[in-house]
């Protein structure tokens, strides 16, 4: 069976959520994402990396985001796939078909394809793996705000490692650490401000 036509089946599977399931997939086909099924579900890739996702359940539907933690997320909209587990993965989930606005998942999905053209990707850590910490950050730290840092777990440590690591430019790597100094100073992980309110 063709991928179109395992994705149409999908669809017809989750029947209560259909019209909310053909919109999204009518925006992501338009789009340079080649459609794939992995995991059971429609899956958009871009150079083999999964990009975007989107399935249907019992209560809600919505389109994933396998990056989604580098998603500007100006609406406050996206929500961490599994919290506490999944470090990039953000999705947006509906519970009726009519609250599906077009425009706006359109305005994620091109931000997503871009971040995946900028190599913008969460690495996977090992799990006992500690990463260096930059020189750029220790340098800028007080003793006290870089003994904070290295007492937090390896992967709250590592989310701000790879968030200062992953910029290309020297100025940039000195923006996030202004940024960071006070979020590590309470004790905060990079991504609990953005956690589900």
């Amino acid at each position: 069976m063709k991928v179109e036509s395992k994705v149409d089946a999908f669809i017809k599977k989750h029947s209560k959520w259909e019209k909310g399931l053909k919109s999204i997939r009518k925006i992501l086909i338009d789009t340079e994402l080649e459609e794939d099924i992995k995991w059971g579900i429609p899956t958009y890739r871009l150079n083999g990396k999964n990009v975007i996702s989107f399935s249907g359940f019992k209560n809600h539907f919505g389109i994933w985001f396998h990056n989604g933690s580098f998603l500007k997320d100006q609406l406050r909209m996206l929500e961490n796939a599994q919290e506490g587990k999944t470090k990039g993965m953000r999705h947006l989930k509906y519970t009726d078909n009519s609250d599906l606005k077009e425009d706006v998942i359109r305005s994620y999905v091109l931000e997503a394809i871009q971040n995946q053209k900028d190599g913008k990707e969460v690495k996977p850590i090992k799990k006992n793996e500690k990463l260096k910490i930059p020189n750029i950050l220790k340098a800028n730290l007080s003793s006290n705000t870089l003994n904070q840092l290295t007492s937090f777990s390896n992967s709250k440590r590592n989310e701000y490692i790879q968030y200062i690591t992953s910029a290309k430019k020297e100025e940039t790597k000195k923006r996030r650490v202004e940024k960071i100094i006070p979020m590590i100073e309470q004790g905060l992980g990079l991504n609990d401000l953005y956690k589900k309110r």
